[in-house]
């Protein structure tokens, strides 16, 4: 899940009126539940720094044990270990930097590109694919032809073919029907175009790479990587090599810069123990939001520009099914991406669409559903099976065998997922500001683009780590 998630769906459902079903005829009951879990971030621990530390200066969390923390020391500490400070990390690394330590908050990497698995199966809790990078993200492009994804031919890069998304890719739910492509077919004589925010326009071309009209086959178009544990199994090949090093369950709340360096206190939530890391230099990738109430003495672009900051909430449910959904033989085959026109939800994906296997048999879908800021508070009042009915019901108008299909639901809710952009953040100077910072301290993360999506985070924290290796 990104921005290039989105706003693609907003971009092609912002003229969506209301549900599928017609007015009169027999109502159906609703759909039984089934069993529904929260998996993956947890509110609990994150609210701590928000609940618990009004100015994340005065000390440990609430519930910490009192007394002197662990002293332990490294040559650069990474606060983080979504995109960007796994990114800073192997910049670091690469150019000899070693001594360093990565410090997360949940039990594993990734940040919006974890990855779950459920009923034996690989599925995303988050972010599920990558673009093809385009001819400025230099970072990411080197870094994929670094792990076998890109290789050049000819003087081009060329992708490897069996981690890109199989056909059929997308395929629209309209008029009782699945159209390829997610685009409302035309009318006779008419146009498929409809009306959208102009900054959902841009992210949808900037991350899908341009528009195409539905039916336009021509090579490379839409061209993605995906998986079925989505971006998950990028996050694994950018944290192995951190073995040792990267330290998970830190309830990091409070950074300070001293005289001789940067001091970082954490929890460790495991323990339960204090941690007090001192180290030459640190790497921020964490929300602005946060880096703003974690910093002794914030800069004050840092608090311009997380004043600014406007976060969008989202859930992600994955649904183990004992067996692939009907097709019903009503248009576009199963794809991919599935979106139905007019549903509050953002469509699903069928992770288990990138297996090999010809043998059809137990898979799961992972639904996107994204909330306003006004709804987030949803996320927390509303139960596990609350949102499971919500779910299935919204996923039962396009598929009548779904609910009898689903085995279990895991529900992962994201309440601060990704910067809004909101006019003016993107060329805002305090975020400028931010990028050009030279210290000790060096802020990483999407946010920092006012656009949030991998390669950017990428670029963030590639860009941290080579103005500290510049002052080392």
């Amino acid at each position: 899940m990104n921005a290039g998630d989105t706003d693609r769906r907003r971009f092609l459902l912002a003229a969506a009126g209301a549900g599928l079903a017609g007015a009169g005829g027999c109502r159906r009951s609703p759909p039984p539940v089934p069993p529904a879990q929260w998996v993956g971030d947890s509110a609990e621990r994150g609210h701590r720094l928000h609940t618990h530390l009004p100015d994340a200066r005065g000390g440990a969390p609430s519930g910490a044990p009192s007394g002197a923390p662990a002293v332990r020391r490294a040559q650069i500490v990474v606060v983080g270990a979504g995109v960007a400070g796994l990114a800073a990390a192997r910049a670091l690394g690469r150019r000899g930097l070693d001594d360093l330590a990565v410090l997360d908050l949940e039990s594993q990497p990734g940040g919006n590109s974890r990855g779950h698995r459920m009923a034996g199966l690989d599925c995303p809790l988050g972010a599920h694919y990558l673009p093809l990078p385009g001819p400025n993200a230099l970072a990411v492009s080197e870094w994929l032809h670094e792990i076998g994804l890109l290789h050049t031919s000819h003087g081009r890069s060329v992708p490897d073919e069996r981690h890109l998304c199989h056909s059929p890719q997308e395929r629209l739910f309209i008029d009782g029907a699945w159209h390829d492509g997610l685009l409302p077919p035309a009318e006779p004589g008419g146009s498929t175009l409809i009306q959208y925010p102009a900054w959902a326009g841009l992210h949808y071309f900037a991350g899908r790479q341009g528009f195409h009209a539905p039916g336009d086959d021509a090579p490379g178009r839409d061209a993605v990587f995906t998986w079925p544990e989505g971006n998950a199994w990028l996050i694994r090949r950018l944290a192995q090599p951190l073995a040792g090093r990267l330290h998970a369950g830190r309830l990091v709340h409070a950074v300070r810069v001293e005289r001789e360096g940067v001091q970082v206190d954490a929890w460790d939530i495991a323990s339960g123990r204090p941690e007090r890391w001192q180290a030459r230099a640190v790497v921020v990738a964490v929300p602005l939001f946060v880096a703003a109430r974690l910093l002794a003495d914030p800069p004050p672009a840092l608090v311009a520009a997380a004043s600014r900051m406007r976060y969008a909430p989202w859930l992600v449910a994955n649904l183990a099914l004992r067996e692939p959904l009907l097709d019903r033989g009503l248009g576009a085959p199963a794809s991919w991406d599935n979106v139905r026109y007019g549903s509050p939800s953002l469509g699903y994906v069928d992770a288990g669409h990138q297996r090999l296997s010809p043998a059809a048999g137990p898979t799961v879908i992972t639904a996107y559903w994204p909330l306003t800021t006004t709804e987030r508070s949803k996320l927390l009042a509303d139960t596990a099976s609350d949102w499971g009915h919500r779910i299935t019901a919204d996923l039962q108008a396009a598929h009548p065998d779904l609910p009898e299909k689903v085995q279990q639901i895991d529900l992962a809710r994201h309440g601060h997922a990704m910067s809004i952009p909101v006019p003016g953040t993107r060329g805002s100077t305090a975020l400028a500001a931010l990028r050009e910072l030279r210290g000790p301290v060096q802020f990483a993360h999407a946010d920092l683009a006012g656009y949030s999506v991998f390669e950017e985070a990428f670029e963030q924290g590639e860009r941290a780590a080579r103005v500290l290796l510049e002052e080392r």
